[in-house]
């Protein structure tokens, strides 16, 4: 159950960053067809805790890797990834898990 936490985890993070990016690139679109100057931003730094998380759930989904390439959609790849993760972890395990102390 730990692993489903924390491949949620890992994707509501993602989802957060693309919402960020999504409105900076708006706000961008719209500042230049407004003739203001755009301020160049830092590089955005990843929290160690963010770094763990994504870290642990790239780990936890790498059997899935090969299934859908990134290339193709970043979106489509994490929704792949996020749902056999918890289909393996979350739903197969429990079974395997109740199937085991039924038979003890």
């Amino acid at each position: 159950m730990i692993a489903c936490l924390i491949v949620l985890a890992s994707f509501a993070i993602f989802v957060v960053q693309q919402s960020n990016s999504a409105s900076g690139q708006q706000q961008a679109v719209v500042a230049e067809s407004g003739g203001a100057s755009t301020v160049a931003k830092a590089p955005k730094q990843e929290s160690g805790l963010h770094k763990a998380i994504d870290e642990a759930a790239e780990q936890i989904s790498s059997p899935f890797a090969g299934i859908v390439e990134p290339s193709q959609s970043e979106w489509g790849a994490q929704l792949v990834r996020l749902i056999l993760s918890l289909l393996v972890y979350g739903l197969g395990v429990g079974f395997v898990i109740r199937a085991i102390s039924v038979r003890v």
